[in-house]
């Protein structure tokens, strides 16, 4: 039986970074109320210039077709599981029906603009549907896909105290894993949430995910007083199986309530869920023995930490009772990476082939060289590393070098090869541009070869010909020496995208 959509996080949540964008209207009371922590409340007496104080959001009466709306950046994409849209206090002012749009834009913290363009496509997730006045209104989801923005449309107006939008996170892992390192596999933004616990009598399960250092007392997950034999316990799932390097256990503002002693188990069970792991079929590992713990402080545990291999699930037991503010868990990810093969494959190539692979990253001979040289690649993360610091080690002449390879903006690279179509690709936006820009890009390349004495590198990819044009005058100003910077920093992040691709099979 699945658990209770409400039992899982809030994404819109504001401590977790969600924000209320923008509104057609909030003549009687601001949108940002929508998504505050706090449950709404009532003032019998208080009013506003604007008329009776209402904790919520609260448009105007409509005398005009149409129904009005507000749009919330989640502060975790992910899967929306259920809504609930609260209208508590509202009882003759409230809207009679909602719907919920929803969207999954490229970036997550796409501005205004990005979100509203035309172009950016909505899925309605919630129909239309009727509204109880000062009510909790709760609503299934079932969309199964990945957001990053929802919009509340309401019908025709009216207020509502708060939304609600509870879901599974969604991390990019592939970023994540990117560059290596250890990764908070316990933080909630990452996908990691509590499945149960022993007792939440003061704070709540999932509170000891949260991102940041906690404001105070509240924020953390906190049980009654035992009376009786035992301990409490909080069973943890990680957002991604991984090797624990580093665990923290945060008791601050846990000062005559911190428990005495803690410890953590853990588990490899990839899709096991709470009862299954709690029903004592499933032994679990030792990852930290019982350990004395001190009231308002952080305890890093890294010696201390048995090596269990890979786990996918947490407990933390506390004795007997009391607060933890925060409890982070950094390891290494144990997913299958498909670039490991990749990065193996150029470990095994001869010499001359292997060479071919490293100049069509960056075409500076001396960088092929030394890459080749540094190799076999520990993994993609290191090979990516070790590209970089070899670029910047390199010297004007070789900088130059891999300028010379790159066509200019708005031309095409000769040639068939790998390095070619790469060129093709990252310039995608300028193709459909219209004759006047690709004339003044023209004009302006000319200008700053003739004053720099090298090609206008820019990593393109993802850019439109205007955006490429308006960097271009503005970098007209800068110095030789800076922009020789800059043109490096550029090659940079260009060399790191084609390794990207590369590792990941693109061509």
């Amino acid at each position: 039986m699945s658990e209770p959509f409400e039992e899982l996080p809030d994404l819109a949540a504001e401590p977790l970074g969600g924000a209320v964008l923008l509104a057609n209207d909030e003549f009687f009371a601001g949108k940002e109320n929508l998504i505050a922590a706090a449950p709404p409340q009532w003032r019998e007496h208080e009013y506003t210039a604007r008329g009776k104080w209402m904790d919520g959001w609260e448009t105007r009466r409509r005398r005009d077709v149409g129904h009005d709306w507000a749009i919330v950046r989640l502060g975790i994409p992910g899967v929306v599981r259920g809504v609930i849209v609260d209208t508590s206090f509202f009882r003759g002012n409230f809207p009679s029906e909602c719907a919920i749009d929803a969207c999954a834009m490229p970036s997550w913290n796409a501005d205004v603009a990005q979100v509203t363009d035309p172009a950016t496509r909505w899925t309605e997730i919630l129909p239309r549907s009727a509204l109880r006045g000062d009510a909790k209104n709760a609503f299934a989801i079932g969309a199964g896909e990945r957001f990053t923005h929802v919009r509340l449309n309401i019908f025709p107006d009216g207020g509502v105290a708060r939304l609600r939008v509870h879901g599974e996170a969604a991390p990019d892992w592939m970023r994540l894993a990117r560059n290596g390192g250890l990764v908070d596999l316990a933080a909630l933004e990452n996908g990691a949430r509590s499945l149960l616990c022993s007792d939440m009598f003061f704070g709540a399960r999932n509170n000891l995910l949260l991102p940041g250092r906690p404001p105070n007392m509240s924020s953390g997950w906190e049980t009654r007083r035992r009376r009786g034999p035992g301990n409490d316990w909080n069973l943890i799932q990680l957002g991604a199986p991984g090797w624990l390097r580093r665990v923290e256990v945060d008791t601050t503002h846990f000062v005559g309530n911190a428990p005495g002693r803690c410890s953590i188990d853990a588990w490899f069970a990839p899709g096991a869920g709470a009862e299954e792991l709690t029903s004592g079929d499933r032994a679990p590992c030792v990852l930290l023995p019982e350990t004395k713990t001190q009231p308002h402080t952080r305890h890093l545990f890294e010696r201390e930490l048995r090596s269990v291999g890979p786990v996918t699930h947490l407990r933390l037991n506390v004795f007997p009772d009391g607060g933890v503010a925060r409890l982070r868990a950094f390891g290494e990810l144990a997913l299958p990476d498909a670039r490991s093969a990749a990065v193996q494959r150029l470990n095994a190539l001869a010499p001359a082939e292997a060479l071919d692979v490293l100049r069509s990253f960056c075409a500076s001979a001396r960088f092929g060289e030394a890459v080749l040289a540094a190799r076999p690649f520990e993994d993609a993360p290191a090979l990516l590393r070790i590209a970089e610091r070899i670029w910047f080690g390199l010297e004007e002449q070789d900088w130059l070098e891999a300028f010379a390879a790159h066509p200019r903006i708005g031309e095409r690279k000769a040639g068939q090869g790998q390095s070619a179509r790469w060129s093709t690709q990252e310039q995608a936006g300028v193709g459909a541009a219209p004759q006047r820009t690709l004339e003044r890009l023209a004009e302006l390349n000319d200008a700053y070869a003739q004053k720099f004495g090298f090609v206008y590198l820019v990593c393109a990819s993802g850019r439109s010909a205007d955006e490429l044009l308006a960097l271009l005058e503005a970098r007209l100003a800068h110095t030789r020496s800076q922009e020789l910077r800059t043109a490096a920093e550029e090659q940079a992040q260009i060399t790191r995208l084609r390794i990207e691709r590369w590792l990941e099979g693109a061509t």
